[in-house]
């Protein structure tokens, strides 16, 4: 089966996709001095973007991987997530505390989606 690589470079691929599943990874790109709500909302309206291009949307995704730098950044986190889902479509998830890249970082998400037919 081929593996579908999505803007690869020779560090990483936005997307990639094999088997119908896609994985992809989200940090807050436009705003970095944002705060958790700010910085949740950047990363789904970018988890937006890469679910297009696999031909899928919010509805298709299966899991989250969420690292978060502070727990007490948790509950304005989870008020993002849960207007972000439509009731009956949230995902499984984890959270971990996690020490990330860089130190304006709150929040990184790890998406894994089905993906559209044509990358099946």
């Amino acid at each position: 089966m081929k593996i579908h690589r999505i803007n690869p470079t020779k560090r990483w691929s936005d997307v990639t996709v094999f088997n119908g599943i896609a994985n992809f990874v989200e940090v807050p790109e436009s705003d970095l001095s944002a705060d958790i709500k700010g910085q949740t909302q950047q990363i789904f309206a970018q988890a937006e973007e890469m679910l297009a291009t696999v031909g899928a949307d919010k509805t298709r995704i299966l899991s989250v991987t969420i690292y978060i730098t502070d727990f007490a950044n948790l509950e304005a986190l989870n008020e993002v997530w849960d207007n972000w889902f439509e009731e009956g479509t949230a995902p499984s998830r984890a959270c971990v505390k996690a020490e990330l890249a860089d130190p304006d970082y709150l929040v990184e998400m790890a998406f894994v989606a089905a993906a559209g037919e044509e990358f099946h």
